[in-house]
């Protein structure tokens, strides 16, 4: 039997607040952004820098804990799976998104720089969100 595997992790700093929102079933889903860097050195000595953004989707449970929990600046490792949405506007272009849907999430880096973070909250393995395809936007 042939299996596939869809499986992201990273670790990033929160572009923005999260927003919370509630599909019409009334499920809490919250998103946000987390950007990515990479540094590397070029043959001649040239430092650069590169920094990726995702765009991150939490459901149930995880969207409240990530709503309640997570400010813009703080450290995260969140984990999940990507998913590709395709939707047209009203004006009739398509458009594409990757996301993470994200099934784990923890707060990382320094007390003292996430004031707010008494535990790191997350879902027990096994206790992984089921997902919907509803979004309310």
């Amino acid at each position: 039997m042939s299996r596939g595997l869809n499986k992201v992790m990273i670790i990033g700093h929160l572009g923005r607040d999260p927003e919370m929102r509630y599909t019409p079933s009334g499920r809490p889903v919250t998103t946000f952004s987390v950007a990515t860097s990479r540094t590397w050195n070029t043959a001649d000595g040239e430092r650069h820098t590169e920094t990726e953004w995702f765009n991150v989707v939490t459901w149930g449970n995880l969207a409240e804990i990530c709503k309640q929990y997570l400010t813009k600046g703080q450290q995260v490792y969140v984990e999940g799976r990507l998913q590709t949405r395709r939707w047209e506007d009203s004006e009739g272009v398509k458009h594409t998104s990757v996301e993470i849907v994200a099934s784990e999430m923890m707060i990382l880096g320094d007390r003292r720089d996430n004031a707010q973070n008494q535990t790191s909250p997350s879902l027990e393995e096994g206790e992984e969100e089921e997902i919907e395809d509803e979004y309310p936007f």
